[in-house]
């Protein structure tokens, strides 16, 4: 309401302005038809009472025009165009006005017409081409970088405040732009909101703008799209805020200006959480996470460390990983204890060691190898790692009667073609028999592709366009579900705190994206053109790989949750007899390499048949 009173007293100035030019310009077209002497008396008498028609005929066609609607700070051509258009048309109507009321425009000379539209143009568009003069003049004596914010909302507004405090030289901050008509017109701390992105190009070219600051946190794909668009295709350098998943995360402050990335262009929305749940169930407790130093382990620890948990464990084999998010905990952290444990899950005296002195009261367990063509033919391995290691710190959870357990999963757990999926899929059977038998809650949650992950595929095509291309994609019709890692950590813990025992918890990814579309769209966000300046090849799909992943299976019967991006997915049952029998075989078989430890992964997950499998047959039958 505030808004709408201030945006209607702005355009009210603008419309008494034009409406007191009429009456000057028509007393001043009778002065210049008599060569600026006196004029007579009887067409001065004409011309004062025939003002009330010109004044409301000429104001009424200006109000239907819109001339009182452009923005003075960017008068340009058009708006010219349509102060004239708008005084030949009020001009030509009131001359008919007058023909009928005056006598056939009795003692009004013909030629007062003419002057009368030519004087009305000149006032009207004098005063705003003489305002646009002052405050281009006023800009350019400013220094520092000119800059142009997209965004008059909140977060353009501490934006502002922000540079103005911390680089008050650095920047000239010279407008905001904002596609909210009822914005335009205002000032934010006396910077002026003057129109939509769209005139971006005409302030470059007028104030030699340097940078653009995009700060709309909350932008959808589409809106960020746009947004990237105009400023590439004006050429300016530009920059954004965090989206709204980091801000809330607390990574980064609103100052943190970056470069648009591509989890900006996929718009994901951004999390609403219970942390009041989340911290009730995690705060003043001692939690352990596996595979802490990974891309997801390191930021579920920035996630717990805020939510207060006491203490927290880092378990890690990577000497460098673990070392570098200890540093970080340490000095983001100061007052959370932070232990860092150098460890391998698979090695079961070293786990059983970290639990004894620990006692966690919670595990979330990050650590799995989860490259899909590196593990395919490295049976052993992905077992020994995966599964196995599932094993030993799921039953260790079990013995030591942690309060929960949280399995972190994947997609490509359902139907599995990879190797990597079946053997997460045969970690996700296991905790759900172990949940049947113990006091432990065995949480399962499901999802899929990270952005920017380690061996993720966005830092590959990024690395690709660098280098000059070609981006490799395997097929030009292969999706891959993505979520940020923000959002995935904070799922994460939204269904650890809600879990039920032995329930498989499927994070909502949105819709899922074509890989071509995700490399066409870092090409353009790199400054280049898709098979222009960079190809983009197609190579095949690798062993493993599934054009299109799945989050559920045909047997799980979906459910909703009491929160919208969180779903739930009935267990199929496998007989715990059966479960510890296959496990107890693929453990003797390790120390042997036999690869056919693959048929021991298809006893527990029959939909799964791997090329290896295929090799193995045809080998025997030979």
């Amino acid at each position: 309401m505030v808004k709408s009173l201030l945006t209607l007293v702005y355009r009210w100035r603008i419309l008494l302005h034009d409406l007191l030019m009429i009456p000057i310009a028509w007393m001043l077209a009778f002065w210049l038809r008599y060569n600026l002497e006196a004029v007579p008396d009887i067409f001065l008498k004409t011309a004062i009472f025939s003002l009330p028609v010109v004044l409301s005929v000429q104001a009424v066609v200006n109000i239907f025009t819109g001339v009182h609607r452009g923005e003075w700070r960017f008068v340009s051509l058009p708006d010219l165009s349509l102060i004239v258009r708008s005084t030949a048309v009020g001009t030509a109507a009131i001359a008919f006005t007058l023909f009928i009321v005056a006598n056939r425009l009795y003692s009004v000379p013909r030629s007062v017409f003419i002057l009368y539209a030519l004087v009305l143009i000149t006032l009207m568009a004098g005063s705003r081409l003489l305002y646009r003069l002052y405050k281009d003049r006023h800009f350019s004596t400013r220094t520092g970088r000119k800059v142009v914010i997209f965004g008059a909302g909140a977060a353009g507004e501490q934006l502002l405040r922000d540079l103005r405090r911390n680089h008050p030289h650095r920047y000239n901050i010279v407008a905001f732009l904002d596609d909210d008509p009822e914005k335009v017109g205002r000032q934010i701390h006396r910077v002026p909101v003057v129109a939509s992105p769209d005139v971006l190009q005409d302030l470059i070219y007028r104030w030699d703008i340097d940078l653009v600051l995009i700060a709309v946190p909350s932008a959808d794909e589409e809106q960020m799209q746009r947004l990237v668009t105009i400023c590439e295709s004006s050429g300016v350098e530009f920059r954004t805020l965090p989206g709204a998943h980091e801000l809330v995360s607390g990574r980064v402050q609103l100052s943190d200006l970056r470069e648009v990335r591509i989890d900006d262009l996929l718009g994901r929305d951004p999390v609403k959480l219970d942390w009041h749940r989340i911290k009730h169930s995690l705060c003043d407790k001692t939690v352990l996470v596996t595979g802490a130093g990974g891309s997801i382990g390191s930021e579920l620890s920035r996630q717990l460390a805020s939510v207060c948990s006491a203490h927290l464990v880092l378990f890690d084999q990577s000497e460098y990983n673990l070392y570098r998010i200890q540093e970080e905990m340490l000095e983001r952290f100061p007052k959370i204890t932070v232990t860092a444990i150098l460890g391998d899950v698979c090695d079961l005296a070293g786990s059983r060691r970290v639990f004894e002195r620990f006692q966690p009261a919670a595990v979330f367990h990050a650590a799995a190898y989860k490259h899909v063509p590196l593990l395919e033919g490295q049976v052993r391995e992905a077992i020994k790692n995966n599964a196995i290691g599932t094993r030993n710190i799921a039953d260790l959870a079990h013995e030591f009667k942690a309060e929960k357990f949280v399995l972190i999963s994947t997609d490509k757990a359902v139907n599995p073609s990879s190797l990597m999926g079946a053997c997460k899929r045969v970690a996700e059977i296991y905790c759900q028999q172990l949940a049947a038998l113990s006091k432990t809650k065995f949480i399962t949650v499901r999802f899929g592709n990270v952005l920017g992950s380690a061996g993720s595929v966005v830092p590959k095509f990024q690395k690709q366009i660098k280098a000059g291309g070609p981006v490799t994609v395997t097929h030009p019709e292969m999706t891959r579900y993505f979520m940020t890692i923000t959002e995935a950590t904070q799922l994460i813990l939204e269904a650890s705190a809600m879990g039920e025992d032995g329930r498989i918890y499927v994070l909502d990814m949105g819709e899922p994206v074509l890989i071509s579309e995700l490399a066409d769209k870092l090409i353009r966000l790199s400054g280049k053109e898709p098979d222009v300046d960079i190809d983009i090849v197609y190579t095949g799909l690798r062993k493993g790989e599934k054009l299109h992943e799945e989050l559920f299976h045909d047997e799980e019967n979906i459910t909703s949750t009491d929160y919208e991006k969180i779903h739930l997915a009935a267990t199929r049952y496998v007989a715990p007899e059966r479960v510890a029998e296959v496990f107890d075989i693929m453990s003797g078989k390790l120390d042997s390499f036999d690869d056919s430890l693959v048929f021991c992964l298809e006893a527990l997950v029959p939909e799964y048949n791997s090329q290896l499998d295929l090799e193995l047959t045809t080998q025997k039958s030979a």
